[in-house]
């Protein structure tokens, strides 16, 4: 695809954008947009505002091509005089002349309050915390549709990513097995030294080199890895909330409800991810899955990256770009396409741009609630207890495991999503193995969040099976 082609003809026509979060996303996509002629960064809010403009300074804008504001007359002042406004107040975008708002505060109640601002005050929402997302994403979807305006994930993220490899195989007619993303952090093999480093963290491993060659019946194979690498998490939040986002998207399901998530090398995926009859751990295709990448220190990451797998349906055509390198099974009948780059706030602006100019989000827009993340019980919980969030990189809450399952009804007693229940404390004791259902939680008084949920819940009860 030609961007140049798809782009030029706008180029006069400057962009708007407001971001909101300026954090690890939002810094790489201020440094990347400074870059970017049909894009202008006009707004960026952040509750630590010197973290705005700490961003914005690193990314070469002089002290005077910004200014802090605190209300709706200063903020109009600043845009008038082509100034980039810093606030910690996000409401402040209501009333700007803006084209699109980047929200990626990385807070599921903070998101639901941005999107929905957004779309009342007639922008494209570019929607990047996906904990939110995954909770009332198909909702905003159906407000946006309603204010002739759009929802898209960005790319540069998983969702759009992989969205966009699964609509290019089927422009080309190819047969999509399955599809989904290596987890976040490879598994780095020192095989001499026998140790495996995961995100900083290195633990030895006997009879390393027993676990790295794919031999015997491939079932075996994967559990004798998962026993070995047991030191280490096999799975985590954030993967099933990505995937349950490219599930609404497109209609593909998990494989599993806490996916199977098998330690693997590239080339192996291909035979992993087959039908148990061809060898392979599936019960049942198409899929959405994970994979947890092995690798030697001196290959390539895959970390973040994203694949599909494709039935070959007996063309020869595979057998010559197996020759090629393309990865294919051993009994040819599946392959292997991916994007092994994850590159965060740096590709963003092709998803801003696709909006804006061209009418088209980078995800789909016919958009159904096919899954939830939900949270089930790792240890025994009492009342009175705080589902806190333990990892504030992660957004995990340590005591709970996300698994993501055909959509339902949260309703008065049904399964509760898990970002619905994070952050509320728990009304009655909770046994380990329990799902979290609404009424075993103290609901929030104000949140927009779960407002949201409400009123989805609403409008699809044809659809959506309640509890």
């Amino acid at each position: 695809m030609n961007y140049n082609q798809l782009f030029s003809s706008f180029q006069d026509q400057q962009i708007m954008v407001a971001l909101i979060g300026a954090g690890e996303f939002g810094e790489t996509f201020i440094r990347q947009c400074r870059r970017i002629s049909g894009i202008q960064i006009s707004f960026v809010c952040d509750l630590q505002p010197e973290r705005a403009r700490a961003a914005l300074l690193a990314a070469g804008y002089d002290n005077s091509a910004f200014v802090s504001v605190g209300s709706n007359e200063e903020a109009a002042t600043a845009l008038n005089n082509g100034q980039i406004m810093i606030t910690s107040d996000y409401r402040l975008i209501s009333g700007l002349a803006l084209d699109c708002v980047v929200e990626a505060t990385g807070s599921p109640e903070a998101a639901a309050q941005v999107g929905q601002i957004t779309l009342m005050s007639g922008f494209h929402l570019v929607m990047i915390t996906k904990e939110a997302d995954i909770v009332v994403g198909p909702y905003l979807h159906k407000l946006a549709k309603a204010a002739g305006r759009h929802v898209t994930p960005a790319h540069g993220d998983q969702p759009s990513l992989l969205i966009a490899l699964l609509s290019w195989a089927e422009v080309l007619g190819m047969k999509v097995i399955g599809a989904g993303k290596s987890s976040e952090y490879d598994f780095v093999f020192d095989l001499e030294a026998e140790q495996v480093s995961w995100r900083g963290r290195t633990e030895q491993v006997q009879n390393l080199s027993d676990i790295w060659e794919l031999s015997g019946s491939v079932g075996n194979a994967v559990q004798r890895r998962e026993v070995a690498l047991s030191a280490f998490p096999k799975r985590t939040v954030p993967d099933l909330c990505e995937m349950g986002i490219v599930c609404n998207h497109t209609g593909l399901m998990p494989a599993a409800a806490a996916f199977h998530a098998p330690h693997a090398r590239v080339t192996e995926l291909c035979d992993i991810f087959a039908s148990q009859e061809a060898g392979g751990i599936l019960t049942t295709t198409p899929f959405i899955d994970v994979f947890n990448c092995m690798r030697r220190t001196d290959e390539q990451s895959f970390g973040g990256g994203v694949f599909i797998i494709v039935d070959t349906e007996k063309n020869d055509s595979w057998e010559i770009l197996r020759e090629k390198g393309i990865s294919v099974s051993e009994d040819g009948k599946r392959a292997l396409l991916y994007n092994p780059s994850h590159l965060l706030g740096l590709e963003a602006a092709v998803s801003i741009m696709s909006t804006v100019w061209l009418d088209k989000p980078t995800g789909n827009q016919d958009i159904r609630h096919n899954v939830d993340l939900h949270a089930r019980a790792s240890r025994d919980w009492s009342a009175g207890e705080v589902l806190l969030i333990t990892d504030n990189h992660h957004h995990e809450i340590d005591g709970l495991l996300a698994e993501l399952n055909p959509a339902a009804h949260a309703g008065e007693n049904g399964p509760l999503p898990y970002y619905m229940a994070a952050e509320n404390r728990l009304r009655v004791d909770v046994k380990k193995g329990q799902l979290i259902t609404t009424d075993m939680v103290i609901p929030p008084e104000e949140s927009t969040l779960w407002k949201l949920r409400r009123q989805m819940e609403a409008d699809n009860t044809d659809t959506v099976s309640s509890q």
